[in-house]
C-alpha cells in the first residue's frame, strides 16, 4: 500500500548548500530560517496557539537526497563515513521515504510564517509537518545512544582580520547574526572526516548571499580567510 504527502510549507534557509549544514539541530544556535506555510496551511487559525511552544519538530524531506531504491545500510559521517551500519541505527539522509525530523527553536510566529533558529535544513526544504516540542513527554533523562552519546568535538576557529571585518559588515546588512553562524558551523569541522587537507587547499560555502571560504592551516585549526558576496 502506498501513500502520498504534500508539503505544507518550504523553509527559507541560511544554508544555500548541503556543506558545512550542522549534522544536528540546535549546534549552531545562530543558524536561521523562515518556514513559509502554504495554503490553506497560511491562515491564522493553522497556527493558533503556537505562540505559547518555544520548539517545534519539524517532519521534512530530505529533498535532494531522494532515492528510488532503499538502503539498507548507510556510512553515517559520525562514524567517519568509513563504516557501514543499519539505515534504521542512524540519521543519515539516506532514508526509505525520505523523510528527517529536528527540533527547532520557535522564535516568532506570524501567520504564512514561522521564525525559526537552531536548523539544520538546506533552504527550499519542504516541511511535512509542525509538532509542538513537549519537554517532559520528549526529553528522556535515561536515554541513551552509544553511537553518538555526546556531542562531536569542536575544532578551533580563528580569523583573518580582512575576513572578520567583512563579515562584520555583512551581518549588518543583512540583520543576522553571521560572524557566530560561520563560527559555530565551522567549528563543526564540515570536511569529511577521511578528509586531511594541506594548509594550501581552501574549502568554500555559501550562507546566506555571502561565500565563506576557510583552509585547515593545521588539522585541528580553521582559518577563515575570507567572506564575500557570492
Amino acid at each position: 500500500m502506498s501513500y502520498s504527502v504534500t508539503p505544507i510549507g518550504f523553509v527559507r534557509s541560511c544554508f544555500k548548500e548541503k556543506f558545512a549544514i550542522p549534522r544536528q539541530p540546535q549546534l549552531a544556535p545562530a543558524a536561521r530560517g523562515v518556514l513559509e506555510l502554504v495554503a490553506p496551511f497560511d491562515r491564522a487559525e493553522a497556527i493558533e496557539g503556537l505562540e505559547q511552544v518555544s520548539h517545534v519538530w519539524l517532519l521534512f524531506l530530505f529533498h535532494q537526497a531522494l532515492e528510488d531504491k532503499p538502503r539498507l545500510k548507510v556510512r553515517p559521517p559520525r562514524l567517519g563515513g568509513n563504516q557501514s551500519m543499519g539505515v534504521f541505527a542512524t540519521r543519515a539522509t539516506h532514508r526509505p521515504n525520505g523523510i528527517g525530523q529536528s527540533v527547532v527553536r520557535l522564535d516568532k510566529v506570524e501567520p504564512g510564517r514561522l521564525w525559526l533558529s537552531g536548523i539544520d535544513l538546506l533552504d527550499g526544504t519542504p516541511v511535512l509537518d509542525i509538532k509542538p516540542y513537549v519537554p517532559y513527554a520528549d526529553s528522556v533523562s535515561a536515554a541513551r545512544n552509544s553511537i553518538a552519546e555526546d556531542a562531536p568535538p569542536l575544532i578551533a576557529v580563528d580569523w583573518s582580520d580582512p575576513a572578520l571585518a567583512q563579515a562584520t559588515e555583512h551581518a549588518a546588512r543583512l540583520g543576522e547574526p553571521l560572524v557566530a553562524l560561520i563560527d559555530q558551523c565551522l567549528a563543526q569541522d564540515p570536511r569529511p572526516a577521511y578528509q586531511q587537507p594541506g594548509a594550501t587547499r581552501q574549502y568554500g560555502v555559501r550562507l546566506w548571499d555571502v561565500e565563506v571560504r576557510w583552509h585547515y592551516p593545521e588539522p585541528s585549526r580553521i582559518r577563515v580567510l575570507e567572506v564575500v558576496a557570492a
